[in-house]
């Protein structure tokens, strides 16, 4: 083989290589800014969620809770159930004296008697250094959910050559869906479901099997009529 017929079928093959590797190149940077790139204007925001404590103090008393400690207590159960997540802690000072643990003891009866499971109440100390009277802490975890700011570019409306939306666009509605979220810890992981009931699944089969409507009875307060004055 001559060295021109050589060299050109070097050069040849250099050029079929350097288009592959182009073409592969292009190819996948198309598929990462397929992959990358938001499908719909809501997409473009999201969700932040991040765990922190829903905490009171309670003063020691040598009598166990009052009143108004109680009922901020209640209050405290109430909120763990509709958005907490793990154990309720109560923390009492460690060198607090027979006040402070005579109060802890009576929050934790006051737990137990709110139906609060025994498991679910953790007993712990913390140090509070010689401060008199220092409080008890009473927590859970809970999440709160963030939304994005919206707002603060805007784009020219008017110019729409790329075809695309305004950056701006889908902000709102996950602003407004993270302030309307009661539990955020449903965003992270669903609740456990609550048991099956035996009884009634019985009673349906039993129906079903006789040919009978499995449904309940209808009640006549769920009529769909409004009044019947003037009938």
């Amino acid at each position: 083989m001559s060295s021109n017929r050589y060299v050109i079928l070097l050069s040849r093959t250099a050029l079929a290589l350097g288009a592959t590797l182009a073409l592969a190149a292009c190819a996948d940077s198309n598929t990462q800014a397929s992959l990358g790139a938001p499908l719909t204007p809501t997409e473009q925001f999201s969700i932040k969620v991040a765990p922190t404590e829903d905490q009171i103090m309670l003063a020691p008393h040598a009598e166990g809770l009052s009143p108004a400690q109680a009922s901020a207590l209640n209050d405290l159960v109430d909120r763990w159930r509709n958005q907490g997540s793990g154990d309720i802690k109560v923390q009492s000072p460690a060198r607090g004296g027979e006040d402070s643990y005579r109060a802890a003891s009576a929050i934790q009866d006051a737990l137990l008697s709110m139906g609060v499971a025994p498991d679910k109440v953790r007993l712990t100390d913390y140090d509070a250094g010689l401060r008199p009277h220092a409080p008890i802490m009473v927590a859970y975890t809970r999440y709160e959910a963030t939304g994005p700011v919206c707002g603060r570019n805007w784009d020219n409306f008017t110019h729409t050559g790329g075809n695309t939306v305004d950056q701006n666009f889908g902000c709102a509605t996950t602003a407004n869906m993270a302030a309307q979220i009661d539990n955020a810890g449903d965003l992270i992981s669903p609740r456990d479901l609550d048991p099956a009931d035996p009884g009634r699944r019985a009673t349906v089969l039993s129906h079903y099997r006789q040919g009978q409507p499995t449904s309940s009875a209808k009640d006549i307060q769920a009529s769909g009529t409004v009044s019947t004055v003037g009938q």
